[in-house]
């Protein structure tokens, strides 16, 4: 390993832990985004704990974490408002043959904050939620095909959408060709897609935004070709939600979807998802109409108590205390650091922060201004061996002042090294092993 610009950095326990658990765990990981390959060679910790912004590893160091859980843990790890809900709830029981009151609490709480949507259904992953969104547009549209924007990375682990990535294995090509896709921002394209598979688009599903804002009247502009063409829109804010506003995108750009999933940041790190929508399509999965049933969402473990009782608390938390205005305000902060030290070490044309201020990513550009996976890499080592576990820069409530204070000293140390390697028109000497990989690839 090359120690120039890790200071000999190392982490022999969590390289022992991480061959273990590909021993053990295909793909050493429970999600593809948290995997080993996701990180330079042998700088990827196994987390032993985690409180408010920071997380410690089993060789114990810590850092200062960005993305927390997959942008899941929003108020930061072990908040006391949701950790006391969930141990109330846990005394009472977390599973019943009926449903519990919290069931109807959570319910309502959930449409006070989202009130555009005007009955919700909760599971326990955003791909449940996602896949009932699309069987419920099926069902009540009497169509076969799915229409998903192309410029949003995921939407569910369900083979309608994992057949159109590379990782494709095991899937059907006749399930894969009912999926077809649309660009992000243009309505034109949207409008020759439906004419083209007129009568067969069930549904338009997309992220109301994502790295950039929607142009404007786009999404008024979907909803019109839906309401035109007889399709249902279905807004997923798995992402969106509650960092956009508390009430999602829909609720800051005032455009009201069909349907629409929420997960991540609801449960701050619990797991559950929601999926919520207009009464009228949400009832075909109910008892209340004479029409054929429909299978929306049935799981055994969707209204977990206790993992409602943590929605309810994130929900309380973010409309008493201004979380969404906090997590806005932290991001500027870290936005404007960050491209003041790579401005200031010459690479302010390569290392690039994207994104709204409470959902910031960063690009790695090479010589010819590309996205680059061995930049990354460089970047990412150097960010680990200062104490900043960051594979974007997405915040969390819990971040300090100081703790963005240090992420920026350590990405001008990393920016240094940066330009050294462009000097050099090659970043090998900087990398330490191969280079991270892309999560959604077809060798492994």
């Amino acid at each position: 390993m090359d120690t120039e610009d890790t200071g000999g950095f190392s982490l022999p326990l969590s390289r022992t832990a991480n061959e273990r658990l590909h021993a053990l765990i295909p793909g050493g990981a429970h999600t593809y985004a948290k995997g080993d390959d996701q990180y330079p060679v042998g700088l990827a910790p196994v987390i032993s704990h985690g409180r408010g912004a920071h997380v410690w590893d089993i060789d114990g160091n810590r850092y200062i974490e960005y993305g927390s859980g997959l942008r899941s843990v929003s108020l930061g790890h072990s908040h006391p408002r949701v950790i006391e809900a969930v141990r109330w709830e846990l005394g009472r029981g977390s599973n019943f043959v009926r449903p519990s009151v919290v069931e109807l609490e959570a319910a309502e709480r959930f449409l006070a904050t989202v009130p555009t949507a005007e009955m919700v259904k909760f599971a326990k992953n955003g791909s449940d939620a996602t896949t009932a969104a699309v069987r419920l547009a099926r069902a009540a549209t009497g169509r076969p095909r799915v229409a998903v924007c192309a410029d949003h990375p995921f939407f569910s682990v369900d083979d309608w959408f994992i057949g159109t990535t590379p990782m494709s294995a095991g899937i059907p090509a006749a399930t894969t060709e009912l999926t077809v896709s649309f660009p992000y921002g243009d309505l034109a394209a949207t409008e020759e897609l439906l004419t083209r598979y007129q009568d067969e688009v069930a549904c338009l599903i997309l992220e109301p935004a994502a790295l950039a804002e929607p142009p404007p009247g786009y999404l008024a502009g979907l909803r019109e070709l839906a309401d035109r063409h007889g399709c249902v829109l279905v807004f997923d804010e798995m992402i969106t939600g509650f960092r956009w506003s508390e009430a999602g995108a829909q609720g800051l750009y005032g455009v009201v979807p069909d349907l629409s999933t929420f997960g991540k940041a609801l449960g701050n790190g619990f797991a559950v998802a929601a999926l919520a929508g207009r009464r009228a399509l949400m009832e075909l999965g109910g008892l209340r109409h004479s029409g054929d049933r429909v299978f929306l969402l049935s799981t055994t473990h969707g209204a977990e108590t206790h993992s409602l009782a943590a929605a309810m608390a994130v929900l309380t938390t973010y409309t008493e205390e201004g979380v969404t205005a906090r997590l806005h305000t932290l991001g500027e902060r870290l936005a404007a650091g960050v491209r003041d030290a790579a401005a200031e070490a010459g690479v302010g044309d390569h290392v690039v922060v994207r994104g709204r201020a409470s959902n910031l990513v960063f690009a790695t550009l090479d010589e010819n201004r590309q996205p680059s996976q061995q930049y990354r890499t460089l970047f990412l080592r150097r960010l680990l061996a200062g104490g900043v576990l960051a594979p974007s820069f997405v915040v969390s409530s819990a971040l300090s002042d100081a703790d963005i204070d240090h992420t920026v000293d350590v990405v001008a140390q990393a920016c240094a090294v940066y330009r050294k390697a462009l000097d050099a028109a090659d970043p090998t000497p900087w990398l330490g092993g191969r280079p991270v990989r892309p999560v959604f690839r077809r060798q492994a």
